[in-house]
Order: structure tokens, then C-alpha cells, then sequence
């Protein structure tokens, strides 16, 4: 499905329904179908919205300047052209970054926050210049070399080596997403405000959920951010790094299943 919301033809998944709407934002440099294990499975306790952010997947990538306030606003105009006030808004990784300028920007929208394999710190200088030589890569080399950089950061070595299926369907997101948009999110991830003191601000019943073995986004991160949020819960998922929501779709979904059930 696709609708128009601020000026740019936003491509999405719906499931449709009366039950609460569960928004949940993709990461980088990834797009809708990251959530294909979820958005049919957790239907029956959800309406599951899954949209491409502007730039990835289906989305068109206007011009201008893209931040996690562009992205958090575009998702705004996506709930009010389907006629949803509040919503449960789950990201993860850049997801997570852009649930957080939501939150800032939008927290009477927000019903609850789950956050996956995600930080509220912002970047390093040396992460910095790793964004902008990455956006170097994918503008002279493609992102499909981008992507196979990536790829071992994303999935644990045991699914690299005895699950390929999954391996190869990750690469092949990563690989077919638009240079444009790739090069935008990594500005915008690049040039991120720190949402640390958001998380003092949070009021929202609030999930974290990370992959055991996630590197990029760790653990330690993951509980640095449930101290801080008033009430959180956090759920470590063994077997599993950065897309967590991939290697272990059972795990993932049994834990936002019984969330979204003591928040009904």
C-alpha cells in the first residue's frame, strides 16, 4: 500500500483491524520486510503497521535534508492519514533513534515505546567518520557492498554458518535499497541529537529488547537504557545480534506479544 503524507508517496504494511496499532520502524539500511515475521504473526494482538522511512525500500526520497525529526514527522502524517491518534511504536536500531524523536515530538501519539537492539547515545567521532566513509562506499562502490561490509555485524557467526537462508535474505534487503536514501540515513544517523536525557522524560510503558551477541548496539546498552526509563522492561534474546527480530522471530514475538497483552 502506499499514501501520500508530506509531499512524498510513503510505500507500507497494514494489517488492518480494531485492535492497537503497533507502528514499527525499520532500521539501516534496511526496509519494511525486515518486519515479515511479524507483521502477519503478531496480527492477533495488534494492527501491525510497517512502513518504508522516506528514501528505503518503496519510499520516495523528496528533496532536502533528512533527520530523525524528518523521519519521526513523516510517521506522524502516515498515523493521521490512517486515522490513528495513539500507537505503540516499536524500532529498531535507527528505528529505536527515530522512536525517539517521536517520543520528543509526538508523545501524546504514543501509546508505549518498544525499542530493539537500539541506544540513546549518539554518535563518536570516530562512528561519525564511519558513517560518512560508508556513505562514500555506497556512493562509489554500491550498497551491495555496503551491504556484505555489514552483513557480519548484523548476524551471529552460528547463523552465518549454518543458517544461509536467513543470511542471504538479509543481504539481499540490504543490498537493494536506494543509494540516495542509504546516503541520506547516514547523515541523519550521523548528525543525531543524544536522546540520553529523553529517557528520564519517558513515561510510556516501555520495552527494550537486544540480541545477546548484538556488537553494534550491545547489551550493556540495552540495560544503560532500561535503568534510565522509569519502569522499562528489558528481554535479552540468546542466539541472536543485531536483528534480532530475524535470527530469533519466536523469541522476538512471544516477548512483544506478552507486552502488548499487560498494556491492553
Amino acid at each position: 500500500m502506499k499514501v501520500k503524507v508530506r509531499g512524498l508517496e510513503m510505500a507500507y504494511e497494514d494489517t488492518g483491524g480494531a485492535r492497537m496499532p503497533l507502528l514499527l520502524i525499520h532500521g539501516f539500511p534496511l526496509d519494511r520486510t525486515l518486519w515479515a515475521a511479524q507483521t502477519r504473526a503478531l496480527a492477533d494482538v495488534a494492527r501491525v503497521i510497517a512502513p518504508d522511512l522516506r528514501g528505503c525500500g518503496e519510499s520516495a526520497l523528496p528533496g532536502g535534508a533528512v533527520t530523525m525529526d524528518t523521519y519521526a514527522d513523516d510517521l506522524r502524517g502516515l498515523l493521521d492519514a490512517l486515522g490513528i491518534q495513539r500507537a505503540v511504536i516499536g524500532g529498531l536500531s535507527m528505528g529505536g533513534y527515530v522512536a525517539f524523536a517521536f517520543y520528543r515530538r509526538h508523545a501524546q501519539r504514543v501509546r508505549a515505546l518498544i525499542l530493539v537492539d537500539t541506544r540513546a547515545t549518539p554518535d563518536s567521532p570516530a562512528a561519525r567518520q564511519g558513517r560518512d566513509d560508508n556513505a562514500a562506499r555506497a556512493r562509489n562502490q554500491g550498497v551491495a557492498a555496503l551491504a556484505e561490509q555489514m552483513l557480519p555485524k548484523m548476524l551471529t557467526l552460528q547463523t552465518l554458518a549454518a543458517r544461509p537462508a536467513i543470511a542471504d535474505t538479509a543481504r539481499a534487503l540490504m543490498a537493494r535499497q536506494p543509494v540516495a536514501g542509504v546516503i541520506a540515513a547516514l547523515m541523519a544517523m550521523r548528525d543525531r541529537p543524544d536522546s540520553t536525557p529523553t529517557l528520564a522524560e519517558i513515561a510510556a510503558p516501555t520495552l527494550i529488547v537486544v540480541g545477546a551477541e548484538d556488537t553494534l548496539t550491545t547489551p550493556q546498552d540495552a540495560e544503560q537504557m532500561r535503568a534510565a526509563i522509569r519502569g522499562a522492561r528489558l528481554a535479552t534474546l540468546a542466539g541472536a545480534a543485531h536483528l534480532a527480530n530475524s535470527e530469533q522471530p519466536d523469541a522476538f514475538n512471544q516477548v512483544v506479544r506478552e507486552f502488548l497483552q499487560s498494556i491492553a
